[in-house]
């Protein structure tokens, strides 16, 4: 056992490091913790990324909840650091996560780009934000539940090192939501109670990349913008990656806030005609969305 059992966010935690066949490997193991943990939680843990074991856990029983990091022993001191600043930002992720507090996405933003810009311009990785916070760069209405950034292999560890004080799972081999096999971290910028998270990941599949494909991790591959925030300049994914992914899953609102983000910044034709392509839209339903895209 590393840490615990620790108290947060409704949850009773620990950390344990696993040693099997030469490899080791540390495990954020939650469950209810009660009154004790200021409990009953205010959401359960798949919104932040927590899977059940295939078999009951020997800390939590058959109801607990864990994230797996495979990394060396050596990793132990920056693993801890994860893991607490993790209970002690639950409570806050949580209600991000459910809907019942706003993110401060301006100011959490405006956070990452002062630890973050500057080193990654001058040693030219290349980084971009993502997902629902390009939409909301590129001046679409939506209101982000967290910050995604596409990067490069070697941006992932740089990013890790510059967060190093925010993060809250360590740069590690993990799983994350849709069955992805990434190396990547997250993080909590901001304070306990006023911050947004961070993800950043590329994928450990070794296959190549699709024609402009969104978080790949290799350099010059996604299509971007350039957009002003504050003093900076910064590079975001273009909208008709939000678009698409919005229209698969149904979401109206999202795409919505796309559509207003590509008449805003106008329409990559044969960016959105490639993303249609290889979605699984219906025929139909690709042209309506094309249209209205083209305004």
């Amino acid at each position: 056992m590393v840490s615990g059992p620790d108290l947060g966010g409704g949850y009773l935690h620990q950390l344990s490091l696993d040693r099997l066949e030469g490899a080791t490997t540390f495990t954020h193991h939650a469950q209810e913790g009660g009154q004790d943990a200021g409990g009953p939680p205010l959401g359960e843990l798949d919104a932040l990324g927590f899977v059940h074991p295939p078999s009951p856990c020997m800390f939590g029983g058959p109801r607990c909840w864990h994230r797996r990091y495979p990394l060396p022993v050596t990793a132990t001191p920056k693993v801890r650091f994860a893991y607490q600043r993790h209970r002690l930002v639950l409570e806050t992720m949580l209600k991000q996560a459910h809907g019942l507090a706003p993110v401060p996405f301006e100011m959490a933003l405006a956070e990452l780009l002062r630890k973050v810009a500057g080193p990654l311009r001058d040693e030219g990785i290349e980084w971009y934000v993502a997902g629902s916070g390009a939409v909301r760069l590129a001046r679409g209405m939506t209101s982000p539940h967290d910050i995604d950034i596409g990067t490069t292999r070697a941006g992932v560890d740089r990013l890790g090192e510059l967060l190093a004080e925010y993060l809250i799972e360590p740069v590690a081999p993990t799983d994350w939501p849709g069955g992805r096999l990434v190396v990547g971290g997250r993080a909590f910028v901001g304070s306990p109670r006023a911050g947004s998270r961070v993800e950043w990941s590329v994928p450990l599949d070794g296959r190549k990349p699709l024609r402009w494909e969104e978080f790949v991790g290799v350099a010059g591959v996604t299509r971007t913008i350039e957009v002003p925030v504050g003093g900076e300049r910064v590079l975001i994914s273009r909208p008709e990656y939000a678009l698409v992914r919005a229209a698969t899953r149904g979401r109206a609102q999202a795409t919505d806030a796309a559509l207003a983000a590509i008449a805003r910044v106008g329409v990559d034709r044969e960016l959105l005609a490639v993303l249609l392509e290889r979605s699984q839209i219906p025929e139909a339903a690709r042209e309506a969305l094309r249209d209205r895209a083209l305004g």
